[in-house]
């Protein structure tokens, strides 16, 4: 797979506006979170492009899937998080907004990407 091929997908574009969103946001929460959650979401969100990237330039479409299914476990748990600070209040739903539609689009790519590989890794009986 090509080196640079990842910079193209429109996922990993997305995921990299994402980063934006989420460092934007965490400025907001209070202090006491900076080694909590703050930092959580900040790595969950690193991973989901960093897993795209990485598995782009792996060897095989079997390690490709495998990490394409971590960047979107990542994508969950910064779903997680996000929900997590509306219920503590640290966010309002419109801070959110951004961010919940990139997670959920990211996750709809990635999902997509992870069948469509599947079945070129599955032999047709």
């Amino acid at each position: 797979m090509p080196l640079k091929g990842y910079k193209n997908l429109i996922v990993w574009q997305k995921s990299m506006q994402l980063i934006a969103e989420v460092y934007r946001l965490v400025k907001i929460l209070p202090k006491a979170e900076t080694y909590a959650l703050s930092d959580q979401m900040r790595r969950a969100v690193i991973s989901i492009a960093s897993n795209i990237a990485e598995g782009q330039g792996r060897d095989s479409t079997r390690e490709y899937v495998r990490f394409l299914n971590i960047a979107r476990g990542s994508c969950f748990e910064l779903e997680t998080q996000l929900n997590a600070c509306l219920i503590i209040e640290y966010f309002t739903e419109r801070d959110t907004l951004d961010a919940f539609g990139l997670v959920d689009e990211i996750g709809k790519i990635l999902t997509t990407m992870i069948n469509k590989l599947n079945k070129k890794l599955t032999p047709n009986p």
